[in-house]
């Protein structure tokens, strides 16, 4: 028993050790994840000397702000938080909101029950961790990114080349590409390190794309004592070309899409040579090459003729050759349609412990042009809210007032209304203070709330101001005429109208809150989702982890709208009920007093 508890003890302590916070002067954390079952379904294995790219964007990162300059405070780790990984940072645009950052994953990572990695950042005093040589494996003699400002080997061997006429653009499948027009190349010059030979094999990769069809260009050519090999685009189809005493070539069976980057990796070992495209092997040759000690060219061939049009980016050169896993891998880490990495929420030390609600990480995503929306729909919250608060207690006190005075004036008898004279002053004309008024009361104040007392208020002031001419009239009797009946009412009536435009005076900003509050937050919403696609267009990663933070942020500004309309229709329906009873009591007052008038008067 007492073994039980204490690896009962030990497993409660595991889940704290395994999420310990790596170092207090970060103050957050992303964590990366490999889909797995992704990779499984891809019939994929994680290499064991492989990169994983990782595309930051508005749509899964939303703390561009507390990046340290030029991101000199990220730091990547392994799943255990502990072993810091080799990475670089190939492009960073705060203000775009943009990042491309390439880390060397651990060489176990396929065996590791969660393939993850960790994104440490928010550290201003941080100094930079970059290490872009450490981050290349030892067989990667060559790694141009075409980055600018310039063409560089970005491995430990510096293979740099010796002339760059090609242009450096934005619109690479990763930052950066190298653009050619035909005229234009790289040149390599054939360093000690960039032997590529037969024995140990040699593979080259690189992404291309074309926006027209190619007159056999130059993507890469080597040449050698006794051979040469070219790697290039007749037409929109990629041919390799190896001369061994005479030319044979692969010819891929399906073209290029024009307008689109596609993948291409050469490979060649002691007794083959074979072509992959997206990862996918296009043919191959069942030949040794002979050794390729000569000058690279890049994008034409050395002499200038055979040009390539088009873009390129990615280009990587090893002295071994890499396995058809290894390329699809690369080709599906790296691609615009990657999917590969899902992003986690980021976390901060306080949000560790108990984890961060799904509510508040969608909250975290809303844009700038959402969070406008919502300022709006917030102040049209509190206002609909203090309308209807202060309509309830009006029309409440109203109802509660009307009662009172009713059962008051059903106690009023017949002689109380046939005791209607002329004040005992005959130089008073203020008829307010009428016997009838006062017959039940004495006091207008105790139905000061009620627009029932008011009417019967205007309707007796009405009715003694027609009687009081006619006790001025020595014999007359108190007989109303149906004129005077008919001004008598018409006066109420027309007190009966301005008492109703009081009582639904500001109403009108629930009915906006109810139909200006969901179409608010659409298009909120839709500004929301107009940025996240944006921001995947820039930065080329489409997949549902990359789409579904900003989308659920962008919606966050529709379920504001909501929240503002739906207790406004509520709140509205229920007032405007309340509104059609204190109608109906006032309408029914003014026929039952006009009928009791007719009555005793005509």
């Amino acid at each position: 028993m007492k073994r039980i508890a204490f690896l009962l003890l030990i497993l409660m302590f595991v889940p704290s050790i395994a999420s310990a916070w790596w170092n207090p002067d970060w103050s957050h954390k992303k964590k990366i994840t490999i889909d797995a079952p992704k990779l499984k379904t891809e019939g994929l294995s994680i290499p064991e000397s492989s990169y994983a790219l990782i595309r930051l964007h508005a749509g899964n990162f939303a703390f561009f702000s507390e990046l340290a300059e030029k991101g000199k405070d990220i730091r990547i780790l392994a799943a255990d938080e502990e072993t810091p990984l080799k990475f670089y940072i190939e492009k960073l645009d705060v203000i775009n909101e943009m990042a491309f950052i390439w880390v060397k994953l651990p060489a176990d990572l396929e065996t590791a029950s969660e393939p993850a990695i960790w994104l440490y950042y928010g550290n201003s005093k941080a100094v930079d961790a970059q290490d872009a040589p450490g981050s290349f494996d030892v067989n990667q003699v060559m790694a141009y990114e075409f980055s600018q400002p310039a063409v560089k080997d970005l491995t430990a061997y510096g293979n740099n080349p010796s002339e760059v006429t090609a242009t450096l653009i934005e619109g690479g499948i990763v930052g950066e590409a190298a653009s050619f027009d035909g005229s234009q190349f790289i040149h390599a010059p054939a360093m000690p390190y960039l032997q590529m030979s037969p024995t140990l094999g040699w593979t080259v990769e690189t992404w291309v794309k074309i926006d027209q069809t190619q007159k056999n260009s130059i993507i890469f050519q080597r040449s050698g004592a006794n051979g040469s090999v070219d790697l290039s685009i007749v037409g929109e189809t990629v041919v390799v070309e190896v001369q061994e005493g005479s030319k044979q070539k692969i010819k891929a069976p399906t073209p290029l899409t024009i307008g689109a980057w596609h993948h291409l990796a050469l490979v060649a070992n002691a007794g083959s040579l074979a072509l992959y495209i997206d990862g996918v092997s296009a043919g191959s040759l069942g030949i040794a090459t002979r050794d390729l000690t000569g000058n690279i060219s890049i994008g034409a061939e050395e002499t200038g003729g055979r040009g390539f049009k088009g873009l390129l980016d990615q280009l990587s050169i090893y002295k071994v050759a890499l396995d058809a896993n290894t390329i699809k891998f690369d080709a599906q880490m790296q691609g615009q349609t990657a999917t590969l990495l899902s992003y986690n929420d980021d976390a901060t030390p306080d949000s560790e412990e108990g984890g961060e609600s799904l509510i508040m990480g969608s909250i975290k995503n809303v844009t700038t042009d959402g969070w406008v929306i919502i300022g709006i729909l917030a102040v049209m919250l509190v206002v609909s809210w203090f309308v209807m608060i202060v309509k309830f207690i009006v029309l409440t006190r109203i109802q509660r007032e009307n009662k009172k005075f009713e059962e008051a004036y059903s106690l009023l008898t017949a002689e109380d209304l046939n005791s209607l004279n002329a004040p005992d002053n005959e130089d008073d004309k203020d008829f307010d203070e009428s016997p009838l008024l006062l017959s039940f009361t004495k006091k207008h104040g105790a139905f000061a709330g009620s627009t029932v007392y008011r009417l019967y208020h205007v309707g007796v002031e009405q009715m003694n101001r027609r009687l009081y001419k006619q006790n001025s009239v020595p014999g007359s009797e108190q007989v109303l005429t149906a004129q005077s009946m008919n001004a008598v009412k018409a006066s109420m009536e027309a007190t009966l109208i301005r008492e109703m435009q009081k009582i639904n005076a500001q109403m009108v900003l629930l009915t906006i809150a109810i139909s200006g509050g969901p179409f608010l937050g659409l298009l909120g919403t839709v500004i929301g989702v107009m940025i996240t696609f944006a921001a995947i267009a820039v930065s080329g990663e489409v997949n549902v982890n990359a789409i579904a933070p900003g989308i659920a942020g962008a919606l966050t500004a529709t379920v504001a709208g909501l929240i503002v309309a739906i207790p406004c229709l509520f709140g509205y329906n229920y007032l405007g009920g309340k509104i059609k009873e204190i109608n109906a009591d006032m309408h029914v007052f003014v026929d039952e007093f006009v009928a009791k008038l007719s009555e005793q008067h005509t």
